[in-house]
């Protein structure tokens, strides 16, 4: 239920270290345990590179995919246990945060009273679904289930103004289809019209469990199917998600009207506290225009089941073990290819983590972040800046004027780094010990008054989109900023043990990925103070995008699985920013030992070094649902694909390896993509 609407903000994983001449002194970082020598790196480097860490980490019951991040993951969430347990073994006073996390983690681990509650937290919300005679009365229960953290037909957020981003704008972006692709509804390969065919068998399995007959579930069924897959057939694709001209839409409320007169927009934004609110993004027009058709043509029932589904689907795994174990049949077997629940007492803290998380993070922040490593990180910002700045200087097909303004908002970074400067208040979220679903209900409309408080204020450039307990990174466009929570700030992307060859070569790359984002196909249409505005010459902005399209058509013909491709325009943004990450972190490493060259250690240099700890990040193993999963769902390439489609396109990883056109993985100059 806990949804998080930002569908600009790039998110990568990330990292951290330090440049100091006692680090660059240090110990090679890579285990060699991790690699496989029997493989050539010059016919499959992944394989070579990681192959000993994916021998060492077979895929337990409970992953579909298991990397070196999740082990990172798996270590916080211990660390975040031992802290949550702590409290909740307490007495608290009454409101305190103690209290509040102590009560929902206690809640979320009693499974006799979860189970013997059953539904019986639904059945209030089911019947007031029900209870609704006309249409006209969804302007009012559409946002009242939306402030609940459920998304039926579509879904409004406050966020900063794409064309002003210094005001906050309310927008809405689709939603409404509970298996999140749009083309699980629209395909019809074998495997996506099984996936349709298993998801309507749940669908039903699920209405029966909160107590439809078996006639009445599969009523609800087909009603599920209709307006989903018409609310498929009107969203926008994954790339042109990516568009940010194409999802701005700004309007006057009045307009809106015009635009959608099934809903009386005045009512709706009054029930979620938007009683002011004049001007409105609409971020995918034809699809809202959608949702009014399907409110007016669509019988009243038909709307009903639907909305009831929206509130069962999004509600499951706060309520008994039968409701959860069926939703992880489908979204965790099917989907996924898991084979076995998470544990229950990584379901709690997660819940925890997700309502109070920066409650949560300044506990952790202070026991597990070292204050020294915040100063080290802004030292390698600046480092990887520096190095940034020098090679948008040297590029040949960039002209001078376009080269300005990209300097300067490079030099407009905003940097965050380890935790924020303010912490979150949560005085005034009420955490009782009713239900775990009342108190995540409660949580979702304390965080949704949190986001819509900010219609018609200044953007606050210092709030946080991530906690800083948080196991990766993001770039904002809109306000042109980095981030870099204290979870990511460990071992595998940063070592203090480890030489420069190691930290670059990790956290390094990866803190040069999150600087490219604002120069990658999206990033680069926003200007230095973060509004969508044209900082490019005509020719200049042609010649970038003829080298992301030779990005782009690369990974086009990767074959991720048999007659299966990956999406080179979906995941466009993130591959350039691999590849700038690798550029600029490869020559900032260059000068930072320049005038102290590195040793070979452990029988490899230190350029070698550099590229085997950078595929190092991306060890893990996956199973086969998933690499079909999210090569539909995910803007990030395959892990595989991190490595062996990025470092083919590095002429630094050629010669560190000696790759030659003999070579399976060698790609001849003219053919590799160069931009940053």
């Amino acid at each position: 239920m806990n949804k998080l609407f930002i569908p600009i903000i790039a998110l990568a994983l990330m990292t951290t270290a330090c440049n100091s001449k006692k680090d660059a002194a240090g110990q090679a970082g890579i285990d060699l345990a991790n690699l496989d020598t029997t493989m050539s790196p010059k016919t499959d480097f992944y394989k070579y590179a990681c192959g000993g860490w994916m021998e060492k980490h077979p895929l337990t019951g409970e992953y579909s995919r298991f990397g070196s991040f999740d082990l990172l993951a798996e270590n916080n969430r211990k660390q975040l246990r031992g802290l949550i347990e702590e409290i909740s073994s307490k007495s608290a006073d009454a409101g305190s945060v103690e209290q509040k996390i102590g009560d929902l983690f206690n809640l979320a681990m009693d499974s006799t009273k979860l189970n013997a509650d059953g539904y019986a937290p639904l059945k209030a919300d089911l019947a007031k679904i029900a209870a609704v005679k006309q249409t006209s009365e969804l302007s009012k229960m559409l946002p009242e289930l939306l402030l609940s953290g459920l998304t039926p037909y579509f879904a409004v957020y406050v966020d900063a103004d794409a064309m002003s981003s210094d005001n906050y704008l309310v927008q809405t972006y689709q939603g409404g289809i509970s298996l999140g692709e749009r083309e699980y509804y629209l395909d019809n390969d074998a495997h996506t019209k099984e996936i349709r065919d298993k998801y309507k068998i749940h669908v039903a399995k699920m209405f029966q469990l909160v107590g439809f007959t078996a006639a009445d579930a599969q009523k609800n069924v087909e009603a599920v199917m209709t307006i989903e897959t018409r609310l498929a057939k009107a969203a926008y694709d994954n790339v042109k998600l990516r568009d940010p001209h194409a999802n701005y839409n700004k309007m006057s409320v009045a307009d809106l009207q015009k635009l959608v007169p099934a809903i009386d927009w005045n009512v709706y934004f009054a029930t979620l506290g938007l009683k002011n609110t004049k001007d409105v993004s609409v971020s995918q027009k034809e699809s809202l225009i959608e949702v009014g058709k399907i409110i007016e043509s669509e019988p009243l029932a038909t709307q009903i089941a639907y909305l009831q589904w929206k509130l069962i689907d999004e509600s499951a795994d706060y309520l008994s073990d039968s409701l959860y174990a069926q939703n992880f049949d489908f979204f965790g077997k099917t989907l996924s290819g898991k084979k076995e629940h998470t544990p229950r007492w990584k379901r709690a803290v997660s819940s925890v983590d997700g309502s109070l998380g920066e409650a949560v993070g300044q506990m952790y922040v202070k026991k597990y972040f070292p204050a020294e490593a915040k100063e080290r990180m802004l030292k390698l910002v600046h480092n990887l800046q520096v190095s940034l700045g020098e090679r948008i200087k040297a590029l040949p097909w960039m002209g001078d004027s376009t080269k300005v303004k990209a300097i300067e908002k490079l030099n407009s970074f905003y940097v965050k780094i380890g935790y924020p400067d303010k912490w979150r208040d949560y005085s005034k979220l009420e955490i009782k010990k009713d239900s775990y679903f009342a108190n995540i209900q409660r949580a979702n409309r304390f965080e949704s008054a949190y986001m819509f408080a900010k219609a018609g204020k200044k953007v606050d450039k210092s709030e946080w989109l991530m906690t800083p307990q948080t196991v990766n990174a993001y770039y904002n466009p809109s306000t042109n900023e980095i981030c870099f929570p204290a979870g990511i700030l460990q071992y595998p992307f940063f070592d203090m043990k480890a030489d420069d060859a190691f930290n670059y070569g990790a956290i390094g790359v990866v803190i040069g990925h999150e600087m490219t984002h604002g120069f990658d196909d999206q990033g680069c249409q926003f200007d230095k103070d973060g509004n969508l505005k044209n900082w490019w010459t005509e020719n200049d902005k042609k010649q970038f995008d003829a080298r992301a399209k030779v990005m782009a058509d690369f990974f086009d013909a990767i074959e991720v699985a048999s007659g299966v491709h990956a999406n080179g325009k979906f995941t466009l943004g993130e591959n350039i920013a691999d590849h700038g990450g690798l550029q600029v972190s490869y020559q900032a490493f260059k000068t930072a030992t320049k005038d102290a060259p590195l040793k070979d250690l452990e029988g490899f240099s230190p350029e070698q070094r550099f590229f085997i700890s950078y595929a190092n990040v991306w060890a893990g193993n996956i199973r086969p649902e998933e690499i079909l999963r999210l090569t539909k769902e995910d803007e990030h390439s395959l892990g595989r694909w991190r490595v062996n489609g990025a470092l083919p396109h590095i002429d630094a990883w050629y010669e560190a390896f000696g790759i030659t056109e003999k070579d399976a993985m060698y790609i001849p100059k003219e053919k590799r993509a160069s931009i940053w």
